[in-house]
């Protein structure tokens, strides 16, 4: 059997991704992504505005400190987000969308958009659910 390359073995595992699959990484970071504060802070961050910790934590009423720490961290581990530390007095950090965050960025703008848009729509289809379940 010949030998592959490090190149022809990432190529070759690429290739069998398959988010259906149980093992499959893709599945652990699909489940990442449709995180409801992974899509709130990638909307925040779109379009190449750079924040503050504290601007996020206002613009996403009802996130804990505990959890925006937690999601920026792990945004920052995909390759998501860039975190950018200034050695000022108090310290200056500011997040920003990477090219692969603004790649995402684009996709989950839409759901957002479209929750958004049909929001009155899928309310009425609960209500008329639940009064009919009764």
């Amino acid at each position: 059997m010949p030998t592959q390359t490090a190149a022809q073995k990432r190529a070759q595992t690429k290739a069998q991704y398959d988010a259906f699959l149980s093992v499959c990484p893709s599945r652990q970071l699909l489940d990442r992504i449709s995180d409801k504060w992974v899509t709130l802070i990638l909307c925040a961050l779109g379009d190449g505005v750079s924040m503050r910790y504290s601007e996020l934590s206002r613009q996403l009423a009802g996130v804990s400190q505990k959890m925006l720490t937690q999601t920026l961290r792990s945004l920052e581990r995909d390759g998501l987000i860039t975190r950018t530390v200034t050695p000022t007095v108090p310290v200056t950090v500011r997040y920003e969308l990477t090219e692969l965050g603004l790649s995402l960025h684009q996709m989950v703008r839409g759901v957002k958009s479209w929750a958004e848009t049909h929001m009155d729509e899928v309310l009425d289809n609960r209500t008329g659910y639940d009064t009919g379940a009764a």
